[in-house]
């Protein structure tokens, strides 16, 4: 491999981890926050209530697969370690937790809004002699990330966020026997992506992410 390719594979490296690694961070940091809104600072007094990559970087999750999914051509998707919460600090916990877990795909579809939202002030301000096709490459690529992120983790399957969600309205007994079996889930979805099966998730993202770059297209042009 040249020197020309080893510049484009860490550029592309560069271009998708750094967006991921902060959408990922703010993920986990939506989860702590809610969970202390509901009552519970366990994540605050773990030190987990910050936007510090390392207090939520997980080895196969942050790192091993989403630089394998780069080099693979995979759906880029990942995970961090799980906010920790204490349901007996919640007031409800059946009703807390679901707000606790939406908090972290919730956190994302808010970003991709915000990146939407510069996108459109960085078109239409920047001057005439600044490049700017590297801005906005990155702020497309963030709004993709983030889209994913949340839609990735509403897959209602234990330990996901969706799992989180589906289990308000499961019975007490059926959740409990498909959080006792996460661990295979986990080899389920990793089977999922070693297929090619998650292909199919990135559709719906990537027609939310276009139609998203279509309002702002037309935004920028009616501002123009």
């Amino acid at each position: 491999m040249n020197d020309g390719n080893i510049g484009n594979t860490i550029g592309t490296a560069l271009l998708y981890f750094v967006p991921f690694l902060f959408a990922l961070c703010f993920h986990e940091f939506a989860h702590g926050w809610m969970a202390r809104r509901k009552g519970d600072n366990t994540a605050e007094l773990m030190g987990r209530l910050t936007l510090n990559p390392m207090a939520h970087a997980d080895l196969i999750g942050t790192v091993v697969l989403p630089l394998m999914a780069l080099l693979f051509k995979f759906p880029f998707f990942g995970w961090a370690k799980p906010v920790p919460v204490n349901e007996r600090n919640l007031k409800h916990p059946k009703q807390d937790m679901f707000w606790i877990a939406l908090a972290g795909p919730l956190s994302n579809v808010l970003l991709a809004f915000i990146s939407t939202f510069l996108y459109v002030i960085w078109a239409h301000f920047r001057p005439i002699q600044v490049a700017g096709n590297g801005v906005e490459e990155l702020l497309k690529v963030f709004i993709t990330i983030n889209l994913f992120l949340a839609v990735f983790n509403m897959i209602p399957l234990h330990p996901l966020d969706g799992g989180k969600v589906l289990a308000r309205f499961l019975p007490d007994r059926l959740n409990s026997t498909l959080e006792a079996n996460q661990q295979m889930t986990m080899f389920v979805l990793m089977g999922l992506m070693f297929t090619g099966v998650l292909r199919y998730l990135a559709e719906p993202v990537y027609l939310m992410a276009n139609m998203m770059f279509l309002v702002a297209t037309r935004v920028i042009g009616f501002i123009a």
